[in-house]
């Protein structure tokens, strides 16, 4: 049986999933449909309920089917799928007749536990989301806030530490597979930065 590394993040938590600014990856289904997309626009926007914000423009096809369904899935992939994020990331699922990203691109899911989408496996973090209707914001800014009500991790570089705090680490014994789970940051043109090590800022009272 494949080993999972998957744990429940509580939910007032979960803004620290996106607080450092990853790629992310945009799951979504309707009516037998299903896509993914790229997308670097994105940031927490609230505690508890846990809020956050993406900017998907009018023109995918994945806008086309969160719009429909009122939920999608954010995947927080890493570098060791980057030739995947940077394919998913420049076409269309609306181009793909009989077939779609998934199938095309051999990419691995399993299902949400709160809405019904797909969340990519490999990832290190998922977050379901339950988009809260703002017509203005959509139609004129192509910005979108979800309600999180589902968020889990991969526990080998996301977990609470001994103060009971939710972090990010991607240093330990076999770094090369710390490495390939870190996340990513895309600039411009395929190119993209991966996350970097921990500076500890001293606390003040």
């Amino acid at each position: 049986m494949e080993k999972t590394y998957t744990r429940n993040i509580p939910l007032a938590k979960a803004y620290r999933l996106l607080n450092h600014g990853p790629t992310i990856l945009v799951t979504s289904s309707h009516a037998g449909k299903q896509n993914i997309m790229a997308a670097a626009w994105n940031v927490p926007l609230d505690f508890d309920p846990p809020k956050i914000i993406v900017v998907i423009d009018k023109k995918t096809y994945t806008r086309e089917l969160i719009e429909a369904s009122g939920t999608f899935a954010i995947n927080i992939p890493c570098v060791a799928q980057l030739e995947q994020v940077y394919k998913v990331g420049t076409s269309s699922g609306r181009d793909l007749k009989d077939t779609d990203k998934f199938a095309l691109h051999g990419l691995e899911t399993f299902p949400a536990r709160e809405i019904d989408v797909p969340l990519l496996k490999g990832c290190v973090g998922w977050l379901e989301c339950r988009i809260i209707p703002e017509p203005h914001n959509q139609d004129t800014y192509d910005l979108f806030i979800a309600e999180v009500v589902a968020a889990y991790a991969d526990e080998r570089v996301f977990s609470q530490d001994d103060n009971g705090q939710y972090h990010w680490h991607f240093e330990g014994y076999d770094q090369e597979m710390y490495d390939k789970l870190r996340t990513i940051h895309h600039v411009a043109g395929g190119s993209f930065f991966a996350t970097g090590e921990v500076h500890q800022a001293g606390h003040t009272a």
